[in-house]
């Protein structure tokens, strides 16, 4: 069983944010800065009640005799009783007897179109301590786009009108740049873990490594974009951030209502139509939270069962990112319009330069995951990457052969390229299908080569077709 660690750094963070935010915002109190005492406490207090109330409800404390689990959580302290309790779980393993145990079937990842599935016992601490890794990555999400962003935009922008960083400043703005960047770390193993639910997944550290470097590039460059824009152009920053908050808001709904899906009512069942629909008002609230800084892994469908979409939609991600580095392209531009005399000891064009390339750093880290470090599949297979050289060859051959010169050379090489063996045939027609617009989910499955091994339709259509997942593949 693994040391829960996960917890600790998780609760570790979120003691050490608030610790710091209550420190400067008593030294705001005793500057006189009563505006930026109180939005510090907002933006510390808010987030910390959300974690109390999630807690609260995925251990079902609420339907549970547990008083004072319950005042501990009104007191704010319940993600460390609960992180103290997950470590005495984990102590006590091996020497209790379980009373009862319950089988798990996993399948190990597919090598060399081979999946073996493994049943394995679990007892009754190993699920309280699954139960609380859950409880706490979906808590980390919260605190760091619901706390810890909107803390980091907040003290940045108090740094350039005081012109100057403190000690305890500089301490929250790391913190909270940390717990962001761990937030966005966890809902990327999140949406793994939940796509490949059926499948024991090993993450490598440099996974690990590549997730890090692409999320802090991504929320830093973020950040510091809206406070430049916002230093210079303040009543215009407001209509910006609410028409991002209000399209990733109304995006899962709108999908939602043209789906035409019977309103779900398989949350919980000690909920109401009334306390489901503030459930999912909160889900798609988390949501916009997300994409107004990053890209979220996780991606909401409201029409779904588990509420939470299991294929990677690329077209979706590409269009995301493409708008948004328009959008800091944008923000950026008028801000080198419109800076003031404060600005004038720094090289704006530099700075542009710097932030549009840390940006592209971003983007260029998520490949590197996807291509590399991703457990269950890659961005391009190997027959997508053969495909694009034929296409690439097949147009240079067909430009050298349009020219005068090449005329006559154009018959020999049309009969060099047609005379081939017919599995190279079957090769060029699947890379060139492969080719045609952006490649399917399936293209993209690291097990493309054994589709094929498929026994029969039935084993396919219990997880809903072809969509790119593993457990489509590995029959």
């Amino acid at each position: 069983m693994r040391l829960p660690s996960s917890i600790f750094v998780s609760v570790s963070l979120f003691t050490a944010e608030t610790t710091a935010a209550l420190y400067l915002s008593s030294t705001y109190r005793s500057a006189g800065d009563q505006i930026w005492q109180g939005l510090t406490l907002l933006f510390t207090l808010v987030p910390s009640v959300l974690v109390q109330l999630t807690l609260t409800f995925i251990h079902r404390d609420l339907s549970r005799d547990r008083p004072l689990i319950l005042l501990l959580h009104i007191l704010q302290l319940g993600p460390i009783v609960r992180c103290l309790e997950a470590f005495c779980i984990y102590g006590s393993v091996g020497r209790v007897e379980e009373p009862y145990v319950s089988i798990t079937r996993k399948k190990q990842m597919p090598r060399g179109g081979q999946s073996e599935e493994v049943e394995r016992q679990v007892g009754q601490a190993e699920g309280k301590l699954f139960t609380h890794r859950a409880a706490f990555a979906r808590t980390s999400v919260i605190q760091a786009f619901l706390g810890s962003a909107p803390q980091l935009t907040l003290q940045l922008y108090i740094c350039i009108l005081q012109q100057g960083i403190s000690i305890g400043r500089g301490t929250l703005m790391v913190i909270s740049l940390l717990s962001i960047v761990y937030g966005a770390l966890r809902c990327n193993i999140l949406a793994i873990k939940i796509k490949y639910d059926d499948y024991e997944v090993d993450i490598r550290p440099m996974a690990y490594l590549c997730i890090f470097l692409w999320r802090s590039f991504e929320i830093a460059t973020r950040v510091v974009v809206l406070v430049l824009f916002s230093s210079v152009l303040q009543l215009w920053v407001l209509p910006v951030v609410f028409l991002n908050f209000l399209v990733f808001f109304l995006y899962p709904w709108i999908l939602f209502w043209q789906s035409h899906s019977p309103f779900p009512e398989n949350i919980e069942k000690t909920l109401t139509r009334v306390g489901t629909t503030i459930v999912l008002c909160l889900l798609t609230f988390l949501y916009a939270g997300i994409n107004m800084f990053c890209w979220s892994a996780v991606q909401v469908k409201l029409n779904d069962p588990d509420l939470i979409n299991k294929s990677q939609n690329w077209y979706r991600m590409a269009v995301y990112y493409m708008l948004r580095f328009v959008e800091n392209a944008s923000l950026l531009l008028l801000w080198y319009i419109y800076k003031t005399d404060f600005y004038k000891f720094i090289c704006a064009p530099l700075l542009v330069l710097q932030l549009l390339v840390a940006y592209t750093m971003a983007i260029f880290f998520m490949l590197v995951f996807y291509q590399f470090c991703h457990p269950c599949r890659k961005l391009f297979s190997s027959s997508m990457t053969q495909g694009l050289w034929d296409c690439s060859s097949l147009l240079c051959l067909m430009c050298n052969s349009a020219s005068p010169q090449n005329r006559p050379m154009r018959k020999a090489a049309l009969e060099q390229s047609t005379c081939t063996d017919p599995a190279n045939n079957q090769n060029q027609d699947t890379a060139s299908d492969s080719t045609d617009g952006m490649p399917n989910d399936t293209t993209y499955d690291v097990l493309n080569d054994t589709i094929n091994d498929i026994p029969n339709d039935e084993d396919v259509n219990t997880r809903g077709g072809l969509n790119g997942d593993v457990s489509h593949c590995n029959v």
